[in-house]
């Protein structure tokens, strides 16, 4: 059991609150099995006809994954984090399958795994102060947590966008691109806690529920859907440069990330929209993922943006010309016996 997640049944609702607010609520492997646990148990306990996740603290839901132990883990050889993908990968999974309803407060900060422990859910609410993003490229990473499963299944380019800049986005945005279903006030989710005790989820947030504000993907969507179309980074680096001043700064911003994960992750969106459901993009991104520990990219992205705080990484290779395709392909090869075998219930 891990004690930064917290546990209560009340009046039906089955509530998970991750309890870390000093590091944004940033998930580990104890909290993970801990919650995995306790949605197993409650799935046949008829107290509990809802489950709700949300996040301690004023800042959000949750940061993504615990990264300086991944750290730690990648520079001693470890193996430490490929038991925490494969038990995190399974729970996202459960989430998607949970046979009864899953509610998520998505306000504040939802990144990398905090996106997995909600927008698998079948009520996702996003407020005012939702800032959401996968930005696995800028620490030499690829989207994980059934990520590029989310983001392939976005209107036109938007999910390329999302991953290739790893920049946040809002909650209009969110449900814009299909990773949220609600616009609730910040304000009033307490509101929409109060109602969740008396009715279906569905009806509780009918009652609280506004129409988002303008989406600025959505206004920007053509662009984006042109340069964002090509078959390459290089590609598409080059329509963005061409193409206003938002879209050059956007490939600024792009030509920061590490070529090999901006490689990765294109190769790995574009193969996420052919496979046929979530179970068979999380045994691709644990692929990936394993590949990534194993790589020089990641230590050095986690240092430059986490423990030196430099914000200047040293990739290597240094630039997309260098990343070959053996290289990209290294890192969706077979694992054999050791392929993410998908069980969750």
């Amino acid at each position: 059991m891990s004690d930064s997640v917290e546990f209560v049944v009340h009046s039906g609702i089955g509530r998970v609150t991750l309890n870390r607010p000093r590091a944004l609520n940033a998930l580990d492997h104890p909290m993970v099995l801990a919650i995995t646990e306790h949605l197993d148990r409650w799935r046949a306990d008829p107290a509990v006809r809802a489950v709700l996740i949300d996040g301690a603290g004023e800042r959000g839901l949750c940061a993504g994954g615990d990264i300086r132990s991944i750290y730690e883990d990648a520079r001693s050889g470890g193996t430490e984090s490929l038991d925490f993908w494969a038990d995190e990968y399974r729970l996202n999974a459960s989430i998607a399958r949970y046979p009864k309803p899953y509610v998520a407060f998505m306000d504040g900060v939802v990144m990398g795994g905090g996106v997995g422990v909600s927008a698998h859910g079948r009520h996702r609410v996003v407020t005012e102060r939702t800032r959401l993003a996968m930005p696995e490229v800028g620490i030499g990473f690829a989207p994980d947590v059934g990520g590029t499963y989310l983001l392939s299944r976005a209107p036109g380019e938007l999910g390329t966008h999302i991953a290739l800049t790893g920049a946040p986005v809002s909650g209009a945005d969110a449900i814009h691109c299909g990773l949220a279903d609600h616009f609730v006030p910040s304000a009033r989710l307490a509101d929409l806690l109060d109602a969740l005790a008396t009715r279906t989820p569905s009806d509780a947030i009918a009652t609280v529920a506004e129409t988002p504000p303008p989406s600025t993907l959505a206004a920007d969507q053509a662009w984006i859907d042109h340069c964002y179309a090509a078959d390459s980074v290089e590609e598409i680096l080059d329509g963005l440069r061409g193409s206003g001043d938002a879209a050059v700064a956007t490939a600024k911003e792009i030509e920061r990330k590490s070529p090999t994960a901006l490689k990765v992750t294109l190769r790995a969106l574009r193969t996420a929209a052919a496979l046929p459901d979530l179970a068979s993009v999380l045994a691709q991104e644990y692929r990936t993922s394993r590949r990534a520990l194993r790589s020089t990219e990641l230590v050095e992205g986690i240092r430059a943006q986490i423990i030196d705080k430099d914000r200047s990484p040293r990739w290597s290779p240094a630039s997309l010309a260098e990343v070959d395709e053996d290289l990209v392909d290294s890192y969706f090869a077979a694992l054999g016996a050791d392929e993410w075998d998908g069980s969750a219930r």
